[in-house]
């Protein structure tokens, strides 16, 4: 096991949890050279947030989520999804049982610890919208009756920001509960070329194993929600969030529930980097991923703006007072 990074001027690098970077450790192993996107995957699972991963095929994905999974003993299930997909394909359905003279709910893959949502943006708006509740509420309801899901659970959805012939971009709604949006990227060539002598005699995914169980992972995120955050810092997201809404390029600003996000990652980015309390860096590390997506600028297309809205939130972290540090009993 190497030994625990150092603190350097990456908030990313910053010393880990010791529970915590052995989790990333371990996914170090199948995933090379991205770091900052696993941590924040991380960030994302302690938060008890869903991650959205728009990046084109091929760039280890589904082996993210597939690592993760393994990490951290989660249930994992995929759906590929097309345009054919019912919403009782993911939910589940009611099936008659001749033996039982009654109903008898059979569970969707929704009923996971990971879901690994495959090219979410090619299937229907019907089917989309099948997953809404069960992401805000951890819950499915079918035929009037609900049916709860059994924590942890988390949604990671991919799509394709390359192609959109024959692709139902996601609404506003759906986007906005997602914690983060994510890109992997492709590798440089030392990297590529550490992967490839991985993969040359056995994928290591095959051989990678747990190293925390599922009643310490919810343990850990319990813990998250005991991470204090000042009452100035509450104002200075809840600034950030109004920077947005008023400013000149923006159609359409953070909403209430991003807000509420940023808040639950930044404590979640804190407990992950070995502190009980947010600073400020913690928000600002962390509002790109979260409000990139959410926000909607004047003119053009929705689906073209990351880049552009990124660059808005840059500028509103510039705008925006930093609250002085707040003295606090320990």
């Amino acid at each position: 096991m190497r030994e625990a990074p150092k603190r350097t001027n990456n908030p990313a690098d910053e010393p880990l949890h010791p529970e915590l970077f052995r989790v990333i450790d371990n996914m170090e192993h199948v995933i090379v050279g991205k770091r900052t996107v696993i941590v924040k995957l991380v960030c994302a699972v302690l938060a008890q947030g869903h991650v959205l991963l728009d990046d084109v095929p091929g760039v280890g994905k589904t082996t993210l989520a597939k690592a993760l999974a393994a990490t951290l003993d989660l249930q994992y299930a995929r759906i590929q999804f097309t345009p054919d997909l019912l919403p009782t394909d993911v939910t589940g359905v009611n099936i008659y049982n001749p033996a039982q003279n009654a109903f008898v709910f059979q569970p969707g893959p929704v009923f996971s610890n990971l879901l690994l949502a495959d090219e979410i943006n090619r299937t229907s708006p019907r089917t989309q919208s099948a997953l809404l509740e069960v992401m805000e509420e951890n819950q499915v309801t079918v035929d009037g009756v609900a049916h709860r899901l059994a924590p942890p659970f988390m949604v990671l959805a991919t799509q394709n920001p390359i192609e959109y012939e024959g692709t139902f971009p996601l609404p506003e709604s759906q986007l906005d509960r997602f914690l983060f949006r994510l890109t992997l990227g492709y590798p440089s060539v030392e990297e590529e070329t550490a992967m490839l002598e991985r993969v040359a005699h056995i994928h290591p995914l095959s051989q990678l194993h747990p190293v925390l169980t599922q009643e310490r992972l919810i343990a850990l995120i319990e813990a998250v929600t005991a991470v204090h955050m000042s009452g100035s810092l509450r104002q200075y997201i809840a600034q950030l969030a109004v920077q947005t809404r008023e400013h000149p390029r923006v159609y359409l600003g953070m909403s209430p529930r991003a807000t509420i996000s940023l808040q639950r990652a930044a404590q979640a980015w804190a407990f992950l980097h070995g502190r009980d309390f947010v600073i400020p860096d913690d928000i600002q590390s962390l509002l790109l991923d979260v409000a990139a997506h959410r926000i909607i600028l004047k003119g053009g297309h929705r689906h073209q703006q990351i880049a552009a809205a990124q660059d808005v939130l840059r500028d509103v972290l510039k705008q925006t007072p930093i609250p002085e540090p707040e003295r606090r009993e320990r």
